[in-house]
């Protein structure tokens, strides 16, 4: 039986662990930087969460999640949620999974009134890409995402 909750604290090991495995899928294995006490901190101390964990569970097996926050979009003047990370454990597709995160997603946007639900998805992830449009769901080829961090963040912030 699939079950879709929110994570607890209790939960953080399980959610680091499917992060770790997400960054595998993603051919980034080495990638998470992220501790326990980096997600216990943010996510479930004292003060407004820096985010928020959906689990998927099927009979009580943790199998993916859903990593989120919130945004705001100067353009529509409302609350946007940003879907961080979605992943269900390749074993486990075809469950379902996937579809009932993005609809507990779909409904918390709706609930907070939310003018966009918005995640980015690996140009060469063509399953995801499918199945996102098969939501409705439009990918956005021309905008492109842009970072700075390290060294080059620090350079740009220059002396304190």
């Amino acid at each position: 039986m699939l079950v879709i909750r929110p994570a607890l604290a209790k939960d953080v090991p399980v959610v680091l662990a499917l992060i770790r495995a997400l960054a595998t899928y993603e051919r980034e294995p080495d990638a998470v930087l992220a501790t326990e006490a980096d997600l216990l901190r943010d996510g479930f101390g004292e003060g407004a969460p820096a985010f928020h964990v959906l689990l998927a569970e099927d009979e009580g097996e943790p199998i993916g999640f859903a990593f989120y926050f919130f945004t705001y979009s100067t353009w529509r003047g409302r609350p946007c949620l940003w879907l961080e990370d979605l992943f269900v454990a390749p074993e486990h597709r075809k469950k379902g999974a996937g579809l009932a995160l993005m609809k507990a997603l779909a409904r918390e946007a709706v609930d907070r009134e939310c003018r966009r639900f918005v995640w980015q998805v690996l140009d060469w992830n063509e399953p995801s890409i499918v199945f996102y449009e098969r939501l409705g769901a439009k990918v956005l080829r021309e905008w492109l995402t842009v970072r700075l961090e390290g060294d080059a963040l620090e350079a740009l912030a220059g002396p304190p």
